[in-house]
């Protein structure tokens, strides 16, 4: 890993009682707890993992659209993400390259408010996609095995 890489490093803490689906999360100063809906055996004490990783796709997307415009000097005031994950059979994607039974599939849409063009609108459409989130999960990601920590909790 260079110098760069960890100036880039993102480091996160989740804790669980084992006892229940509910996590406690830190990251940097800010805790966030996640859990599972009531229907799923959970508490409903905090949003589900998926809806954390639709929340930093989300986020991510809409931070980077309100950077460009901003650096552009274009008129949005606003921007809405709306995201969805399912999940689907391969067969029933058409663009998809893998031969897995079954994928994960994200539908989004993004609103945008301001006294923007077309070509304005359709431009930030484009910079959505090109976000970190979004780029690390079209990427292929290095996910090795976990280690385990025998220190304290």
């Amino acid at each position: 890993m260079s110098a760069n890489d960890v100036a880039h490093e993102t480091k996160v803490v989740v804790r669980g009682s084992g006892l229940g689906f509910a996590q406690e999360i830190s990251a940097r100063t800010h805790r966030l707890v996640a859990d599972e809906p009531v229907s799923d055996g959970g508490m409903d004490t905090g949003p589900t993992p998926y809806e954390f990783l639709l929340a930093a796709l989300g986020s991510c997307a809409s931070m980077t659209v309100a950077l460009y415009a901003r650096r552009k000097s274009w008129p949005l005031e606003a921007v809405t993400v709306r995201l969805a994950h399912s999940r689907i059979h391969a067969v029933d994607c058409a663009e998809c390259e893998t031969n897995a039974a079954r994928l994960d599939r994200v539908e989004w849409s993004l609103q945008f408010r301001g006294n923007l063009t077309a070509a304005q609108r359709a431009r930030l459409l484009e910079i959505a996609q090109m976000c970190p989130v979004h780029r690390t999960l079209r990427s292929e990601v290095h996910l090795p095995p976990p280690t385990v920590d025998s220190s304290p909790a």
